[in-house]
């Protein structure tokens, strides 16, 4: 990935973006770009980011004038950029999950490998059983509803399961006439129809009930003696042996059964007493119309019309579920013994890998070792299903170790961790979930495009210089290519510098009008006044250097010296601003910063006013101009507010003897709207009030607010004063 061609037309805030990012050219893996705000940051890297995720429902657009037609192309070494080689890293994403990559940098080969082999054998035996037990249930899926009957812990397994019940089959199970998805359905709606008429059972059981009471057969009461019990001793006799020993069943009036034959008559004579009774198909009939037209029940309806009685068992739902499985699985008793003692055979080596596997966790523990160390977060990280990652390369299930200092920790989930955190801590745990993913790009040493946006913003320096410390590393790895973006001035430099960036891969944006965003060569890495001091006869120069050099007169003369009023006067229209000359300034400059003595210039006699509209006068007419320059924006700002103050003190009465001590611009306006009214005018000074004081009162650490501004505003702003005059 040594060339990167990007373009992009009308995608979100970009209008037209044509760039190369020639990373062997530079020698370089990353790229840096300062974007103001509102002029391409975040359009840049939603964009990317839906490329990434190639979903066709959701591509770049331009969402207010939708008929524009939209490119987005991003080329890699001549080719179409594949979506997975491209990754967008935000901080501020709280819907990205990199759970799912964890298992590629923490599976171990061997171990896996061994667990696969087990379980591919057990997976086959386990397929051959399941289609005998689907002819069996006529269960959809089987397997699940099977498991999900029995299961009461994650450990409980298939295989576990099978395990368990076959220790207690039935010697002859029951068989079932109807469909088992017919009365457990897996949208529930039985369960809720049964729970919904939980009465209408009750007085079908009770009426069941009183009926078995009344029987000669059946008894309801102390010891009961149902249709299950009858049923079961029909089956324990059907084969004759206890009668051809002699012996028989004397009923309770004294009437004597002699055969198996005698009693299964007598059985069924006896439940279609029970079910042809007048009362208890009065109360089924109650409970079938309660089903109604419900197509989702259609199925139940039909089995329970079919064998009436069903409503008897149902009364229990769940427990009659498990008894149906019961007679399932029991009447596939060879089967199910067998699997179980192959599972049983495989068990023990099966733990002993487990147990292996929960060890192999060496990247995961240094990345969170590392994270651990480089964050300043309260929280901890932990996987609490290990040997499933490494071996089933199931998705990670994450919680958090919350810690107060002095305090025990506290286990949290993700959702209940992140409404504790701060704004910033939850910055922090998004990054990390960026970088299990980049890890595990680097496991499989998957080159990738990384878009970074403003990763580093709201964090505290402590956690900020994490993150550098990270990109160094990233910076380092040739398998990934770094396009860093920042609206943060400091960030910016500090960034070019950690990284010891060539300066032709650390851009500064622009966008124009027509939404065009161009990359400029960036500047001002260090100090900008340094550089300032060393072109004193450029006139833009001479004049941005003003406000730093009151600045200084402050911190060594203080405010109320001679040196800080002068200066002073060349940024605010006072009494004496008319009066001072370019060469009273080079003078203080050259007492000031000794070594730009030997620096002379050719406007020494003019008037300090003057040479600042001449020098505004010439920005403006430049074509084209540039957007980068802070000597430009600087110098247009004290031009601007010289125009606006001199426009206001032509127009307040008696203004020569007003006593303004501070914040000179904002008492004029005060005085200004006191006697006129007009919000055309008042409208543009005001915006003199609110675009200039950053760009002029600044030091050498705070100077993002001139980079930040529009030069075309400035530029617009100071044609509107000028007409005032």
């Amino acid at each position: 990935m040594n060339l990167v061609e990007i373009k992009l037309e009308n995608c979100f805030g970009i209008g037209k973006l044509d760039h190369k990012f020639n990373f062997s050219q530079l020698n370089t893996n990353s790229f840096l770009i300062y974007a103001p705000n509102g002029t391409m940051k975040t359009s840049f890297a939603k964009t990317l980011d839906l490329i990434a995720k190639n979903d066709s429902k959701s591509m770049p657009c331009d969402r207010v004038y939708e008929n524009r037609v939209t490119v987005h192309s991003v080329i890699a070494d001549g080719n179409a950029i594949s979506d997975g080689s491209i990754l967008v890293v935000n901080a501020e994403d709280n819907n990205y999950d990199s759970s799912t990559k964890i298992s590629s940098f923490i599976a171990s080969k061997d171990l896996k490998k061994k667990y696969d082999e087990i379980y591919s054998e057990l997976d086959n035996q386990k397929n051959e059983y399941l289609k005998k037990l689907k002819q069996v249930s006529q269960s959809t899926d089987c397997e699940t509803e099977f498991v999900n009957t029995y299961s009461q812990t994650p450990k409980d397994t298939f295989f576990e399961l099978i395990l368990s019940i076959s220790k207690v089959l039935v010697t002859k199970p029951d068989s079932y006439s109807f469909r088992y998805n017919d009365v457990f359905d897996k949208k529930g709606n039985v369960k809720k129809f049964l729970e919904k008429n939980q009465q209408l059972l009750s007085q079908y059981v009770s009426k069941y009930d009183e009926l078995l009471k009344k029987s000669k057969f059946f008894k309801s009461s102390g010891n009961s003696f149902g249709t299950y019990q009858a049923n079961e001793l029909v089956k324990s006799t059907e084969d004759n042996s206890y009668f051809d020993a002699g012996h028989k069943f004397t009923l309770s009036d004294n009437a004597e059964i002699k055969s198996a034959e005698e009693l299964k008559q007598l059985l069924q004579t006896e439940i279609t007493a029970i079910v042809n009774d007048e009362k208890l198909k009065k109360s089924f009939d109650q409970v079938d119309k309660s089903i109604g037209a419900n197509a989702e029940l259609r199925a139940f309806k039909s089995a329970i019309e079919k064998d009436n009685l069903l409503l008897v068992e149902l009364e229990k739902y769940e427990d009659f579920r498990k008894k149906v499985w019961n007679n399932y699985i029991s009447s596939l008793a060879t089967e199910t013994k067998e699997l179980a003692k192959i599972y049983e055979s495989k068990k023990a080596e099966l733990e002993k890998i487990i147990s292996e596997a929960k060890k192999e966790f060496t990247i995961w523990k240094d990345i969170i070792k590392t994270f651990n160390e480089r964050f300043y977060v309260p929280f901890e990280i932990k996987i609490v299903n290990q040997e499933d990652v490494v071996l089933k390369e199931e998705t990670a299930n994450l919680e958090f170790d919350y810690k107060d200092p002095n305090e025990t920790p506290v286990r949290k989930d993700k959702n209940t961790l992140l409404s504790i955190l701060s704004k910033g801590e939850q910055r922090a745990f998004y990054i990390l979930q960026f970088l299990f993913d980049i890890e595990s790009r680097k496991q499989l040493n998957q080159k990738t495009l990384l878009i970074l946006d403003d990763i580093a913003d709201s964090f505290d320096y402590k956690n900020k210089y994490a993150i550098i410390e990270y990109l160094k590393e990233l910076h380092a790895n040739s398998i990934f290519k770094l396009i860093i973006l920042t609206h943060n001035f400091d960030f910016y430099r500090t960034i070019a510098s950690r990284l010891s960036l060539n300066w032709k891969a650390a851009y500064m944006a622009t966008k124009n009008d027509s939404r065009l965003i161009t990359f400029s060569e960036g500047k001002y890495r260090k100090d900008v006044f340094s550089n300032f001091k060393q072109q004193i006869s450029n006139q833009k120069i001479f004049i941005s250097i003003i406000p730093f050099l009151r600045n200084i007169i402050e911190y060594t003369e203080e405010s109320t010296s001679a040196n800080y009023g002068l200066l002073t006067s060349c940024l605010h229209m006072k009494s004496n601003t008319n009066s001072i000359k370019c060469s009273d300034i080079l003078t203080l400059i050259h007492s000031t910063f000794p070594s730009t003595n030997t620096q002379n210039i050719g406007f020494g006699a003019k008037l300090i006013k003057d040479f600042v509209y001449e020098t505004a006068d010439l920005i403006e007419q430049e074509n084209p101009i540039s957007e980068i320059l802070l000597e430009n924006k600087i110098t247009l700002s004290i031009a601007i507010r010289f125009k606006a103050e001199e426009y206001m003190l032509n127009k307040i009465p008696n203004s020569s003897s007003l006593v303004i001590s501070s914040n000179q611009t904002s008492e004029l306006l005060n005085h200004f709207k006191a006697i006129n009214n007009d919000k055309s005018i008042i409208t543009i000074l005001e915006r003199v009030n609110l675009m200039t004081p950053e760009n002029i009162h600044v030091n050498a650490f705070m100077y993002e607010p001139l980079i930040d501004i529009s030069v075309f505003h400035l530029v617009d702003l100071y044609k509107k004063v000028k007409q005032l005059i």
